[in-house]
């Protein structure tokens, strides 16, 4: 799991810097709102998602972060995931949320 967390991470710093260097900036970036998980934080929440296919108010519980954090934060990290992830992994996990809402 460490792997993979540490693979994440790299993957997400590669595609921010890829994003940055098409940006024409006329104010100098790094303001804003800091997240409220680290890294480590949103992958480890986007995995136990995607593991237990939990509900998204259990883990703003979990996390301690809003429903809505814990959903951005999700479908931010799914297409990471889907890279480094095998394949048979999540279309188990597309099946499986497929007929919970039907």
């Amino acid at each position: 799991m460490q792997q993979l967390v540490q693979n994440a991470e790299r993957l997400h710093y590669e595609k921010q810097a890829a994003r940055e260097s098409k940006k024409v900036r006329i104010i100098a970036g790094g303001g804003g709102r800091k997240p409220k998980l680290s890294l480590k934080e949103q992958i480890i929440l986007s995995l136990l998602y995607l593991r237990h296919l939990t509900t998204f108010q259990l883990l703003d519980i979990l996390f301690e972060v809003s429903e809505s954090t814990a959903n951005d934060t999700f479908n931010y990290w799914l297409p990471n995931l889907q890279e480094l992830l095998p394949s048979s992994l999540l279309e188990q996990v597309k099946k499986t949320l497929l007929t919970m809402k039907r």
